[in-house]
């Protein structure tokens, strides 16, 4: 397989540096992708580089992922407005661990192949460097004129800027070629990768390779991916998508990509998945032919799901969607966890009703008239109940007056109240 072909069909290359295609058809060569470890996971907005690396062993090279422990400490300037958050050491180790159990869903780490995957730690080489002897040994090899170039220094330092910039964010720049000659020295690494908005640090370090050592150093960047409406992809109401179940379920990491627009869909099913070209252009030509039927969003979804949680999760999640949409049993109902329960029926209509009701037993008529408003008169769900268009947990509510206790519960505190076919309320006894 050929990187740069690969990652040209995909949509997946900005900018790069020239002989960097000459560089890669050489030798095996060692690249790495800088991560920032300001949470304990990545969200789908790191993705795209950790694709790159992934399509980037699979074509027989390899890759590090290099977790910034010291640039993580100062923050990154680039398409930032204000400064970030400093971590402190422990707050670091704890996230680097929890970021490379996730990488190593998309890189091998653990084979003994020659270009197997590796993880490092900036801080581990920048805690013992004295300042004085930083200043010495690199900042005199980068003027000051080349770093004020840079667009995200410019964008920081012009009128527009109420913020202005720290000398501390100002020598990230530095710190992040540092990294660059580091690693070349120290491991052979030739080729640095990341999001277009990167491509001024990256170049600092091969500003700072050549100055330093004479030695080769290349530059590959892809665009910074964008929503077709214009939109931040990777952004929902409640903030960031992750791939740490504890912060996004899986049900809405699954959902996330299922909605995504047709453009969308296309573009991203070449950006994150190792789908091959053929069966990507067989995917987009069927979904033409029927965009209703969602082909592209519904295989990108699967794809996704699978790769950065399970093949579990994903059917689990196919199910608790056809729950809400489709023709589910109230078996597939009481599967649910409480977390993926209380997502799927996030906007539905809901009712706390007191827990001692169930407790003693109610009828389910009381319960949906007089303690929760699902129907506005107990004539009309007689009537609705008569016709069989009442369900409660899935199951059609054959006579109002049946009574309900705490059996009737999901998860020991829920009842799903369904009104014809879509319209569905949520009790909540407690």
């Amino acid at each position: 397989m050929n990187f740069i072909d690969e990652l040209s069909w995909r949509g997946m290359i900005h900018t790069m540096m020239p002989g960097t295609e000459e560089q890669l058809a050489r030798e095996m060569t060692t690249a790495y992708v800088g991560i920032d470890p300001t949470a304990d996971s990545l969200h789908i907005g790191h993705l795209v580089s950790v694709m790159m690396l992934r399509h980037f062993q699979r074509a027989g090279h390899k890759p590090i992922a290099l977790v910034g422990g010291a640039t993580g400490m100062i923050g990154d300037p680039s398409g930032k407005s204000a400064e970030r958050n400093l971590l402190d050491e422990a707050a670091l180790r704890h996230n680097q661990e929890s970021i490379k159990r996730q990488l190593a869903k998309f890189l091998d780490f653990e084979s003994d192949a020659p270009n197997a995957a590796e993880l490092v730690n900036n801080y581990d080489w920048m805690k013992e460097y004295t300042f004085l002897d930083f200043i010495r040994d690199i900042g005199k090899h980068i003027t000051v004129n080349y770093m004020m170039a840079k667009d995200s220094v410019k964008k920081r330092l012009s009128a527009e800027s109420s913020v202005g910039m720290s000398f501390t964010e100002f020598s990230y720049q530095l710190l992040q070629g540092y990294d660059f000659l580091y690693l070349n020295q120290h491991k052979n690494c030739k080729l640095q990768m990341g999001g277009s908005d990167q491509w001024g640090n990256i170049t600092t370090g091969t500003e700072l390779i050549r100055r330093k050592t004479d030695g080769d150093a290349f530059a590959l960047v892809c665009p910074l991916i964008t929503k077709a409406d214009g939109g931040k992809f990777g952004k929902t109401e409640s903030g960031n998508v992750w791939l740490d179940r504890r912060y996004t379920s899986p049900y809405k990491f699954y959902q996330f990509w299922l909605n995504v627009s047709d453009a969308d869909a296309e573009k991203y099913i070449k950006i994150f998945t190792s789908i091959t070209k053929e069966e990507v252009e067989n995917l987009v030509a069927a979904h033409t032919q029927a965009p209703h039927l969602r082909t592209l969003q519904k295989r990108l979804a699967e794809e996704v799901t699978v790769m950065v949680h399970s093949r579990d999760d994903y059917e689990a999640a196919v199910e608790a969607s056809d729950i809400l949409f489709g023709n589910a049993t109230s078996e597939a109902l009481k599967k649910l966890d409480e977390d993926t329960l209380l997502a799927v029926f996030e906007g539905v209509p809901q009712f706390r009703v007191p827990l001692s009701l169930l407790q003693n037993g109610v009828k389910a008529i009381d319960l949906l008239t007089e303690y929760a408003a699902v129907f506005p008169s107990k004539g009309e769900m007689r009537k609705l109940v008569q016709s069989g268009g009442v369900s409660l947990n899935k199951e059609k509510l054959t006579q109002a007056d049946d009574e309900l206790n705490t059996g009737s519960l999901l998860n020991g505190r829920y009842l799903l109240a369904q009104k014809g076919k879509k319209n569905y309320f949520l009790l909540i006894a407690e």
